[in-house]
């Protein structure tokens, strides 16, 4: 091959392919100045390597933190070709211009997943490696810079162009900025600065965004101690754009629940929660509080599903199933489903609490992740004092109505879902489609107890859930006209749980 490259400097943590990049370009005459245990790899592969401190004239010093901050090393990364007084300086320092750089930095990421201790997350910093990326790029008009060994093939194969190397410079950038953003949100994980930066690292190319003309991509935030990227896809196609929205709706809803639970979700809404002493049950339960919705939706459990667990799934049309783990009875009845994704992921109880995202135009949003309280002794009650069960319905009702689309109403009773009312342009529209649900698929619902998102602005939704045997409501208040709802409650026996915080979702 012809001289692609003359004067290279390469230092690396991640290793892969580097040798078989760099073995026909140096045949080729390429000169490589190295550092540490990247020059060692190199050594050892039979390639002929100049160390850093060769180029200085200076030995790598404190444990290795400072090796490349040097005029010696950024003289040659930033010389601008065609500069006389560059080139003359260059020429009085007996130093070649390098214009093939190859660096990617510490492994941060990796320390930090490994919950390595401080001292670790500091030395994982890398402060020369950031400055040789920044010098590069910055001079790719005559220089190429490469962080990703996934780019090693290309530059082997096709030209080097100009739009290529601003294309590897615009890369680099991209890796410094995301790796900064990972340290300043492992430092300060709580503080929301005037400046935010966010970095994530491609997962997959999805197929279609919501719909399929949207291109979409899904990406892992650099630094997130979990994620769906750590779930096992057992069977079925590939995860869609929707599929992990829907998926990530049902878990935050399975997380509130501590016994054997089972949630369904279709459209990014809960349509179906039950918990129970056993899975199997739960399982049932969760399918029977709409069995219509529930149709092709997705399901998320909280326990090993069992083989009588995935008969009861198995008999209907879903999307996607998530649970911990799955025995191997139940992997033999799923077998026979070959479209049905079918994910374990073991640890799905673990929360990654990060600071939730909508994009708006020119800019974005940032929240605090929503918290439900469990029953709260705080909290005011009018009228009798609940039961145990009652209390744990209503509980249960509570989580619920928080993980659905405002105007949410959620009704409950022993632990199951009787009928969700959500995305309403006016409460008393939700409470009548949560009705209307509860009567279709549980007429026979006894003591049921609902729950709302929000405030009552009016009398009439009282009136309405009256009317359908509701005598336990749980809801923030806060309403202008919270008298008169409450007084119109008291005249229908209508109890009620003042929580004093509302859950709207959006």
């Amino acid at each position: 091959m012809k001289t692609k490259f003359k004067n290279a400097l390469v230092s690396v943590s991640d290793k892969t392919g580097l040798v078989d990049f760099l073995k026909p370009l140096q045949q080729a005459g390429l000169r490589i100045v190295s550092t540490g245990g990247t020059a060692k790899t190199l050594r050892d592969a039979g390639l002929k390597v100049l160390d850093v401190s060769e180029q200085t004239g200076f030995p790598e010093c404190m444990d290795g933190r400072v090796k490349t901050l040097h005029p010696r090393i950024h003289m040659a990364l930033l010389s601008r070709e065609g500069n006389h007084e560059d080139e003359l300086l260059l020429k009085q320092e007996g130093l070649e211009p390098f214009d093939l750089v190859i660096v990617n930095l510490y492994p941060f990421e990796a320390a930090l997943r490994n919950k390595g201790s401080q001292a670790d997350l500091i030395e994982n910093i890398d402060i020369g490696g950031p400055s040789l990326l920044r010098g590069s790029a910055k001079n790719f008009e005559r220089m190429t810079v490469v962080v990703d060994p996934s780019d090693y093939k290309a530059l082997l194969e096709e030209d080097v162009t100009i739009e290529t190397r601003q294309r590897l410079a615009a890369k680099a950038f991209v890796h410094v900025s995301s790796y900064d953003a990972m340290i300043s949100q492992a430092l300060a994980p709580d503080e929301l600065f005037p400046q935010f930066s966010l970095g994530g690292t491609v997962v997959q190319e999805l197929r279609y965004g919501e719909n399929p003309h949207q291109k979409a991509r899904w990406y892992r935030r650099r630094g997130a101690n979990t994620g769906w990227f750590d779930a096992k896809i057992l069977q079925g196609k590939e995860l869609s754009y929707n599929n992990l929205l829907d998926l990530e709706s049902a878990l935050g809803l399975l997380r509130e629940f501590d016994g054997p639970s089972a949630v369904a979700v279709k459209h990014n809404n809960p349509c179906g929660a039950a918990s129970a002493t056993t899975l199997e049950i739960a399982v049932n339960r969760c399918l029977m509080s709409d069995p219509v919705s529930v149709f092709g939706g997705i399901v998320a459990v909280n326990h090993e599903v069992s083989a009588a667990a995935a008969e009861a799934l198995g008999k209907i049309f879903l999307e996607c199933i998530v649970a911990p783990k799955y025995s191997p009875e139940a992997l033999e009845i799923f077998s026979k489903k070959k479209n049905l994704r079918l994910l374990a992921w073991p640890e799905l109880g673990l929360r990654d609490d990060f600071w939730k995202i909508q994009t708006i135009q020119g800019g974005f949003l940032l929240q605090q992740p929503e918290k439900i309280h469990r029953w709260d002794p705080e909290w005011k009650i009018l009228g009798e004092q609940p039961t145990p069960d009652i209390r744990a319905d209503l509980s249960f009702a509570w989580a619920v109505s928080a993980h659905l689309k405002s105007n949410a109403i959620a009704i409950a009773g022993s632990k199951q879902t009787f009928g969700l009312g959500m995305g309403q342009v006016n409460r008393v529209d939700a409470v009548e489609l949560a009705i209307q649900r509860m009567r279709k698929f549980h007429p026979q619902a006894t003591a049921p107890v609902l729950a709302s998102d929000a405030f009552f602005p009016f009398k009439d939704s009282v009136e309405v859930l009256h009317e359908a045997g509701i005598r336990w409501v749980i809801q923030p208040g806060g309403s202008m006209r919270d008298e008169e709802v409450f007084t119109r409650a008291k005249e229908l026996g209508v109890n009620m749980v003042l929580t004093g915080q509302r859950h709207f979702r959006h």
